[in-house]
């Protein structure tokens, strides 16, 4: 419940807003509004916020870059949470790798992108990943053979009691697109920061490898408001092929379209409520399911309400 004293208490370390629409912090541009909204521009300052609602028993959402989640029509209710905590440290060298701490808000892609172009290898492969370093770890962010937990140390969470610790890969239990996070084995921990390991490259060559990677991106990969892969790849086929075979490609529910360009993304082609993109993951996944007896698993997170 939201009271005078939590909005009190919560002015006191960010300015508020009421009511906003989600619709304007998310890849699909589409959502529902927050009760109140916070933006932290630090990691101590999350931190702070996260215990001052977990004090008050205000539920909580941290928003990241709104890249791989896709928000109810009704919004959220409680508080949400803007994570723009960017600030790094290093890299500096260490027993030959490259060891730097980088702040959970940043964005992974130009983070990825800045440190291939500074001779730094290990994260060529994220320079198109949407999303903050706080959702690659939570979602164990992966690309062309790459993932986060092949450069991650460690990463610094915090609990509603305002307790910080750390926990590595395996602690983690970090996994292909999820983690002890998304699985619901712990719940109510916020990354802060992280611990990443990579070790010095030629400038040029990664410069050259970011290139290409960035090439077969937009050649396999379409344009416009969507939220990337909608659903993880099954063993037994990609995505994509299942949803193409059972005759959805560029299947349209009011605004909300399967791409003609690549079957796992969902378009919003101007005014799609979450409700139509609903409709579209339900659609899709039921047609897989009776073809091919295979159950399509989301990617993207369905958060909040009025789906």
């Amino acid at each position: 419940m939201i009271t005078r004293e939590f909005l009190e208490e919560l002015r006191a370390l960010a300015p508020l807003r009421f009511m906003e629409p989600l619709s304007r912090h998310t890849t699909w541009g589409i959502g529902g509004p927050a009760d109140v909204y916070v933006v932290a521009e630090t990691a101590f300052q999350l931190a702070q916020i996260v215990a001052v609602a977990h004090r008050h028993g205000v539920p909580l959402f941290v928003l990241g870059a709104g890249s791989n989640i896709l928000v109810g029509d009704e919004g959220i209710r409680g508080l949400v949470v803007e994570n723009r905590a960017m600030a790094q440290e290093g890299p500096q060298r260490r027993n030959g790798h490259l060891l730097l701490q980088v702040e959970s808000g940043a964005s992974f892609a130009s983070l990825a992108r800045r440190l291939s172009f500074a001779g730094c290898a290990g994260l060529e492969w994220a320079t198109g990943i949407p999303g903050t370093l706080g959702g690659a770890v939570v979602y164990n962010a992966g690309a062309y053979g790459g993932c986060l937990r092949d450069v991650l140390v460690r990463a610094t969470l915090c609990d509603g009691e305002g307790r910080i610790f750390d926990l590595g890969p395996e602690e983690l239990a970090l996994d292909y697109r999820g983690s002890v996070l998304t699985r619901g084995i712990v719940r109510g921990l916020t990354v802060l920061s992280v611990e990443l390991r990579l070790w010095e490259g030629d400038a040029d060559a990664l410069r050259q490898r970011v290139r290409a990677l960035d090439a077969r991106r937009r050649a396999a990969q379409p344009a416009g408001r969507n939220a990337g892969s909608v659903f993880k790849n099954p063993v037994e086929r990609p995505a994509w092929w299942l949803i193409d075979q059972v005759g959805l490609r560029g299947h349209r529910i009011g605004d909300a379209q399967i791409s003609q360009k690549h079957a796992n993304f969902i378009l919003n082609l101007g005014q799609a409520r979450a409700a139509d993109v609903k409709a579209l993951i339900d659609l899709a996944r039921e047609r897989v399911r009776e073809r091919f007896g295979i159950e399509l698993e989301l990617e993207v997170g369905l958060v909040g309400e009025g789906f």
